[in-house]
């Protein structure tokens, strides 16, 4: 058997971290196996995912060294790679599961599905909700059928009695059948839940092994479950531990900047970001901190994998990354590194518009665009001392647009200029006076090139953790803030 493994991000936003610790992993057990590494793209959130996000997914993988032997961009025998191509095989899947009865058809309303709920959370009962549950009059099924009103696909699962999961780290995981619900499989547009596409693209890929992050594990049942409907051989499950932030809880950016392309437009080395990853809960045989990939593929044992929560430490990786810029780059090596960063012709090229109607020397051009090449600005409350709002409005508006610019789903200047025009409306402040704090948070100073152009070209993961950074210094959004701060955001 030849083994075969998977990564499958989502392209709804910034490459993660975490997908990159999935995809090393998976990609290091295949190479020690002499096997085969896959990558998937799970682009059925039609209102999400984007062409961009895919490829920066791509990008920041290869920067890191993963290689895939089949994907989107490179083809191969089990295409298409992108589920948003594939939607006529789920159909077909999901039809051969109603005619057998292991699905349904549910016409039941969110209105219907919310009262359902609170219902049952009012008697004491499990949440998830079961077939008989969700069933409706034989009629009035026939009469929302008639009249064409919307529906999902819906599998059928147990009421009772607990499913043996096998796992490669953990043993056997038992999980209690009242705890699964009736899943979605086919939603109302046509399109596939994870757990449908997931069953089924790993199948028809011959995916040996699904090396994943534990959230999965209370969807194992329902897989597992679906390959019995199916008749097929499910493939060995392997749930990792998750990424920690220092205090033990999951990693997130309200924490840890989360982005690859953060960590790429901070200055930090593929190889060493590469070797910090694999250090997420395994350790070499000689225990030793600083290896390559290869070393890794090489010498890699899947039982090596600790379960207890690997932390991912910012100072312990800039500590990781040092060693390697004095270890392992000569002077050379570090003018090349120097250059792939920043000081190449296609970054240098889009800052240039910005500085040349500023400056009359030279000397000039780096104190004016010096926040082009530097991470987080030299910053802190004094700063802010000329900005003419409330320490709490001035957090508020911050806050506000660190998430509306999580949502910008193409970053460039029109549309971050649509989201600051919206937000200024909202705090009823002239243009000039909103972008005064937003100035400073970018570009670490009240006079600079143009805070709208340096967002748009220093990209969405720098120019978020610019802003988080000014929160932080301004002494941070307390929870009862937050609290009001996101009852206010989702009213706008």
């Amino acid at each position: 058997m030849t083994v075969r493994t998977r990564i499958a991000p989502s392209p709804t936003g910034d490459p993660h971290v975490g997908t990159a610790y999935i995809a090393l992993f998976n990609l290091c057990f295949a190479r020690q196996q002499g096997g085969q590494f896959i990558l998937r793209i799970e682009d059925t959130d039609r209102l999400r995912s984007t062409a961009e996000s895919e490829q920066m997914i791509l990008d920041s993988l290869r920067w890191l060294g993963l290689e895939w032997d089949e994907g989107p961009d490179v083809g191969g025998p089990h295409g298409p790679y992108r589920q948003s191509e594939r939607g006529d095989i789920y159909v077909e899947y999901a039809r051969q599961l109603l005619d057998a009865g292991h699905a349904f058809k549910c016409y039941r309303t969110s209105e219907e599905l919310d009262a359902l709920r609170e219902e049952r959370k009012a008697a004491g009962q499990h949440l998830a909700l079961k077939p008989d549950d969700l069933a409706l009059p034989e009629e009035e099924v026939a009469r929302r059928e008639r009249e064409g009103w919307p529906h999902v696909v819906r599998m059928k699962v147990p009421t009772d009695g607990t499913c043996v999961v096998e796992d490669m780290l953990r043993g056997t995981i038992e999980v209690d059948w009242a705890q699964v619900d009736a899943q979605i499989l086919l939603k109302s547009d046509g399109m596939p839940t994870y757990h449908l596409a997931n069953v089924v693209d790993d199948h028809l890929m011959g995916i040996t092994h699904v090396l994943r992050g534990e959230e999965w594990i209370n969807s194992a049942p329902k897989h597992q479950l679906l390959y019995e409907y199916f008749g097929w051989p499910m493939p060995a499950l392997c749930h990792m531990p998750l990424l920690r932030n220092p205090d033990k809880s999951k990693l997130s950016k309200r924490k840890n900047p989360t982005s690859i392309n953060y960590y790429r437009r901070m200055g930090f080395l593929p190889q060493a970001v590469a070797n910090y990853l694999g250090r997420m809960g395994w350790s070499m045989p000689d225990e030793r901190e600083k290896f390559t990939l290869d070393e890794m593929m090489a010498h890699f044992d899947i039982q090596r994998v600790s379960l207890g929560g690997p932390v991912f430490d910012l100072q312990k990786l800039t500590w990781l990354n040092g060693l390697y810029i004095r270890e392992d780059l000569d002077d050379d090596a570090l003018l090349e590194a120097l250059k792939t960063w920043a000081f190449n012709d296609a970054y240098v090229r889009e800052i240039l518009p910005q500085v040349r109607p500023r400056v009359e020397t030279l000397s000039e051009v780096m104190p004016l665009a010096g926040h082009f090449f530097s991470g987080l600005p030299s910053i802190d409350e004094d700063s802010f001392a000329q900005v003419k709002l409330e320490r709490e409005s001035l957090l508020k508006l911050l806050q506000f647009l660190v998430w509306r610019f999580e949502a910008v789903p193409a970053w460039n200047k029109e549309a971050l200029l649509g989201e600051v025009k919206a937000l200024s409306a909202h705090f009823e402040l002239k243009m000039k006076d909103f972008l005064a704090p937003v100035f400073i948070a970018i570009t670490g100073s009240s006079s600079s090139t143009s805070v709208m152009d340096a967002m748009a070209i220093l990209g969405s993961d720098m120019t978020r953790a610019r802003l988080r950074h000014a929160i932080e210094v301004l002494g941070g959004v307390s929870k009862k803030q937050t609290k009001r701060f996101e009852k206010e955001f989702r009213e706008l």
